[in-house]
């Protein structure tokens, strides 16, 4: 490739541009090993602005959207996110905004709609279809290689899957097989998967301690087959989405805010 990324950069390439080193001189948030590039599948990392655009004017989108939120115009709401797609992005790339910040900035990303959709422009990949369907289709070969597993893992393991004799429905399966696969690679799913019940005092309190994580909300005296009350998603200790029906579904939702959030 020869010099190919440096003329890039130096015609203005935004996403080599963001990692030039006289971007960082001067400044105490970035150092010159902590260089800023894409995921696995990121196609629109860092995104240029519309033709004809300016940040000022996007700006004024953005101060629109505000409006259309409150109006709860959905159609409006899908448009003005589609055309600030790129303004948002370099804010969350360049600044690195506090999720309490970015909420209030942008409230309209927070919703299990544009959170997907947010995840398509960046990856131009359905999420919910394509985790659901992945997970479906490697359960029971997963299941094999967790009987398999031996010594303490294996009884957690055991423990977790013991849930699906009571309950043989597709989102226990999956909320199973989740949970396990943490066992499996040596990591406590308790600490990714916070369960609490409606009627415990500690519940908001656990929530404003966890970085990153999903909640479940149980009645007290639910039976296995009973759906949850909330399922949800904490960033920084915020709840940023509510109303996720299941685990799996929260699992799929916290993927699709890791890309949208740009989270370490």
């Amino acid at each position: 490739m020869a010099n190919y990324r440096t003329r890039l950069r130096n015609i203005g390439c935004p996403e080599l541009s963001i990692n030039a080193m006289k971007k960082k001189r001067g400044t105490t948030s970035q150092g010159p090993n902590q260089v800023k590039k894409p995921r696995k599948a990121e196609v629109n990392y860092y995104p240029v602005y519309p033709a004809g655009e300016t940040k000022e004017s996007l700006e004024d989108e953005r101060q629109a959207l505000l409006l259309e939120v409150k109006k709860k115009n959905q159609q409006q709401i899908k448009t003005k996110m589609e055309r600030t797609f790129a303004y948002r992005r370099q804010e969350i790339i360049q600044d690195m905004p506090f999720i309490t910040e970015f909420q209030s900035r942008w409230p309209a990303l927070f919703s299990e709609s544009e959170v997907n959709a947010e995840f398509t422009r960046i990856t131009t990949i359905s999420l919910l279809s394509t985790f659901m369907s992945q997970l479906d289709h490697y359960s029971d070969q997963l299941m094999k290689v967790f009987r398999k597993k031996g010594g303490t893992a294996g009884r957690k393991i055991s423990l977790i899957m013991a849930a699906m004799d009571k309950d043989p429905t597709i989102e226990t399966q999956r909320e199973c097989v989740l949970k396990a696969l943490c066992v499996y690679l040596n990591e406590n799913p308790e600490s990714f998967i916070k369960d609490y019940l409606d009627v415990d005092p500690d519940a908001r309190r656990g929530m404003e301690d966890m970085d990153v994580g999903i909640y479940v909300i149980r009645h007290e005296g639910a039976e296995p087959a009973d759906a949850p009350e909330d399922v949800g998603v904490i960033i920084e200790g915020v709840k940023v989405l509510q109303d996720l029906r299941d685990v799996a579904n929260g699992c799929a939702v916290l993927l699709s805010l890791i890309y949208s959030l740009n989270l370490s």
